[in-house]
Order: structure tokens, then C-alpha cells, then sequence
């Protein structure tokens, strides 16, 4: 089992231009695991995380409800903003400027093969982060990703998740809003959930700006510690 990630942060990048280097990265590890059983190899498997802000873009997942967009595309363009229906779960959500998006792309048979677990212990990666910001995150009962004052009239999300998986190997992630404009959350149902609000860590401390590298660091700590993983330097 190869339990070392290779971390990379990709500063701001296209979700697109994202989205096929994951695809390749996926690729590349389902090729060796193919590669493995047919000739009896043991190869060992790569794993990364991806950290990266994307330009503004709305994402769809595979399940989701095109009615959740509440743009056209003309209004799309106005909004400089892009669309795309893509392969994870989940319905539909926005990626921009001022948010810590992160795509483990993991072979889960170096980990523990449970997807439930993998989505689990990512929300507690996050709940964990924000505890050290005073923030007593929380996850919502049928409601994937981390929340405020769930069961209030206050609820709201602070981060998104989406996942696909195929052979144990995970792709797509998490979108935590740490400085994030919320306004355009706007222009969709986010996730596909109604009357629910969407917040972000600099609203909830009352800052201008939260120091990004920060979080950052302290989301890699703390998914080390969950995942029992080493980075590669």
C-alpha cells in the first residue's frame, strides 16, 4: 500500500483545463491498477491532492437539475461565468475566486475501501479545520458537505462536496468558501437544496480577508492525520 500524496497546487486555473488533468491523473492510476491484475504486476498506485481557485464557473453533477441554474446563457456571460455538466455526484454548485477547491485523487485500496467513510472523513477534514477558526462546523443528516447552525433557521453551508469513484479510485472533491463572493450563489438552488443559505469563513469571522496558505495548511494536517498519509515534499 502507497500511502505518500503528491500535493500540488495549481494556483488559479480554467475548470476545464482542471478537470482533464484529473481525468489524467485518474487515468493514469486505473491504468495500473488494470495493468496489475491482467499481468500479475504489483505496481504500486500514485496518489495526489489538488488544490486549486477556479475562474467563476458553475458545475453540474450527474444527478443534478438543470432548473437548478437559474442563468441563461446569456445571463452567463454577463455574470463571467462558465457552465459545465460533469461526471461527479452531487447536483449543482459554484467554483470562484476566494475559495479553497481540493480533488483528492486517491487509489482507496491504499486507504480502506469505503466510500462512505472517504466522504466522512473529508467533511471531519473541514469540521476540524474551522474548529481552529471557533467555527463549530457540522455535518447535516442526508446532506453531504459541512454546515452552521444545522437544525436552526440559521443553517448554511460553508463547503460543498462532490465525488466520483471508479475501481477505489476517487476524483473531484471539496469547495470550501473562505473568501468567497457569495453572491453568486444567487444564481442557482445551491446543491439542489432550497431555502437554505451559503456562507463563507471570512463572513462568519467578520474579516476582510482569511489568510488562504493558512487554511490550506491546516486542511493538509489534518486529512494526514484522518487518512494516516505522507506528502511527498
Amino acid at each position: 500500500m502507497n500511502k505518500t500524496i503528491d500535493i500540488q497546487d495549481l494556483g488559479s486555473k480554467d475548470y476545464k483545463q482542471t478537470w482533464d488533468y484529473q481525468e489524467a491523473l485518474f487515468k493514469g492510476i486505473v491504468d495500473t491498477k488494470i495493468k496489475n491484475r491482467r499481468e500479475a504486476t504489483n505496481l504500486s498506485t500514485k496518489n495526489y491532492f489538488l488544490f486549486v481557485e477556479h475562474p467563476h464557473v458553475y458545475t453540474l453533477g450527474k444527478s443534478g437539475d438543470l432548473s437548478n441554474l437559474l442563468l441563461n446563457e446569456s445571463q452567463l456571460k454577463e455574470k463571467g461565468a462558465k457552465f459545465y455538466k460533469i461526471n461527479r455526484g452531487g447536483d449543482i454548485t459554484y467554483h470562484g475566486p476566494g475559495q479553497i477547491v481540493g480533488y483528492p485523487i486517491l487509489d482507496l485500496e491504499n486507504f480502506f475501501t469505503d466510500i462512505h467513510k472517504y466522504l466522512r472523513l473529508l467533511e471531519e477534514m473541514i469540521i476540524l479545520t474551522l474548529e481552529e477558526y471557533g467555527l463549530a462546523a457540522e455535518r447535516s443528516p442526508g446532506e453531504t458537505g459541512v454546515w452552521l447552525d444545522v437544525g436552526t433557521p440559521f443553517a448554511r453551508k460553508i463547503c460543498a462536496m462532490g465525488v466520483r469513484a471508479s475501481r477505489w479510485v476517487t476524483m473531484h472533491g471539496f469547495a470550501l468558501n473562505v473568501n468567497a463572493d457569495l453572491g453568486y450563489f444567487d444564481n442557482i438552488i445551491p446543491c439542489g437544496i432550497r431555502g437554505k443559505a451559503v456562507t463563507s469563513l471570512h463572513v462568519e469571522l467578520g474579516q476582510q480577508i482569511v489568510n488562504e496558505m493558512e487554511v490550506k495548511e491546516k486542511l493538509l494536517k489534518h486529512f494526514a492525520s484522518l487518512f494516516e498519509a505522507e506528502f511527498l515534499s
